[in-house]
């Protein structure tokens, strides 16, 4: 049984998706395979024997493995990976069992390990972030001229349109997207440092071998050891949580505005999904509101791997044994997020009708902005915003205009022209540039 609800069979589809968890679930296969990389990468500069490396790769299989000796031999030594360096070795036969792990330390394999998490997680959040910004652009293209309420501070304002809602939100998506690209070249590389980063172990080779071994798993050469270096896996999972907090934006959005007394906005529902057990009425927004959720224990996380920047010397295992628990966390969490955001966007249900009638239903208060700006131009913007100022206090009871005309501040036909109807052609217009930038790189 999972030691943790969010890793159990009944809750873990709210933690994770299956190719996220296949990056993590393959750990082990994986820290074999850097192993054999390694070994070929030596063997290919005659470092050690091709009979060796050719062994280590045919025997370096995760289900060969004893696991519990593996781990029985990690307590007993208290190190952190002789376990699995005698495990390894008890698969092969006596002349290769001395080049496992030859010349590296627990650090080449757990960081080059992270360089392969973070890129294979970093592309799958990203085609994941693509996908929901293709479909906020279709959305924000179809909508764009929708009229709402504009809201600040949780209180109606002036009018906008939900196409100039969505494409604030698909911008920062698209940043995200960028981020995510550009980032990949500096975190998808691979560590060899030996004891101190300055590969003594492998004089005059160390640069060479790890040139190789870097090429051999798909991952970028460094140029200089990482080992006290933690800036790639502070930026990498800072992109991760800022993403996830873009996303609880979105979703923080749905959720505010599905409630039923403004009911503009809903996610959609499957037939099957029950919101409440007790009030059967009730549907409730939970793709929205669990977005929010996974953004704080992304930001949560995120900020155990900017600590790690912090440690001291050429190796600081307080440091980055942080990130073995931290770096899970923040990726399932973003990763997640992306996958369900982009669930959500495809099936949002707008409810145009209702977004006219909730911005009706505010008077000509509405057209305050606009009406202000007019003033201005004849009465000049501070006495215009005393004017109506005093005009609202008096209209609560009575039409805007009436009040306005009646203080004889402007013509009666020029406030009726002023609240007709909202002017939002810069808010279209804003929204057709969005939509003809595209998705960035999304052709990568």
């Amino acid at each position: 049984m999972a030691t943790r609800l969010t890793e159990s069979p009944e809750y873990a589809q709210l933690w994770t998706t299956p190719e996220l968890s296949a990056i993590f679930e393959r750990r082990m296969q994986t820290w074999l395979d850097i192993l054999a990389a390694l070994a070929a990468a030596q063997a290919e500069l005659g470092l050690i024997p091709d009979a060796a490396a050719g062994q280590i790769a045919e025997h370096a299989r995760a289900e060969r493995l004893d696991l519990a000796f593996v781990a029985a031999e990690t307590r007993r030594t208290s190190h952190s990976t002789l376990g699995l360096i005698r495990g390894l070795q008890r698969l092969l036969p006596e002349p290769a069992r001395e080049y496992v792990y030859y010349g590296a330390t627990v650090q080449d394999l757990t960081d080059t390990w992270f360089g392969l998490v973070m890129r294979d997680a970093g592309r799958l959040v990203r085609d994941d972030l693509i996908r929901a910004h293709g479909s906020l652009l279709r959305l924000a293209a179809e909508h764009r001229d929708t009229v709402m309420s504009g809201r600040t501070h949780g209180q109606p304002g002036a009018p906008i349109t939900f196409g100039f809602k969505v494409a604030t939100w698909a911008d920062e998506v698209g940043r995200h997207i960028v981020r995510l690209g550009e980032g990949d070249a500096r975190w998808s590389v691979g560590q060899l440092a030996g004891a101190v980063g300055v590969l003594g172990f492998f004089e005059p080779y160390g640069p060479r071998l790890r040139e190789l071994f870097c090429a051999r798993l798909g991952l970028r050469d460094p140029l200089v050891s990482w080992t006290s270096a933690r800036d790639r896996v502070a930026e990498f999972g800072m992109v991760m949580s800022m993403a996830a907090a873009t996303l609880a934006r979105i979703g923080n959005e749905v959720y505010e505005l599905q409630r039923p007394e403004i009911a503009e906005l809903s996610e959609g529902t499957a037939r099957a999904a029950v919101g409440s057990i007790t009030m059967p009425h009730k549907r409730n927004p939970e793709i929205s509101e669990h977005l929010d959720t996974l953004a704080r224990l992304a930001r949560a996380a995120s900020g155990v791997l900017v600590e790690g920047m912090t440690g001291g010397h050429e190796r600081d295992g307080r440091a980055w044994k942080a990130e073995w628990a931290a770096l899970p966390d923040v990726t399932l969490a973003a990763g997640t997020a992306a996958s369900l955001a982009a669930d959500l966007v495809d099936g949002l249900v707008v409810d145009a009708g209702r977004m006219r009638e909730n911005l009706r239903r505010t008077g000509h208060r509405w057209a305050s902005e606009r009406v202000l700006a007019e003033l201005s131009r004849r009465v000049g913007k501070h006495r215009a915003q005393d004017l109506l100022q005093e005009a609202l206090q008096e209209a609560h009871s009575a039409d805007l205009v009436s009040v306005l005309a009646a203080r004889g501040v402007a013509d009666p036909a020029d406030l009726a022209a002023w609240t007709a109807s909202p002017e939002l052609g810069t808010a279209s217009a804003m929204v057709d540039a969005v939509v003809a930038r595209g998705t960035p790189g999304a052709a990568r």
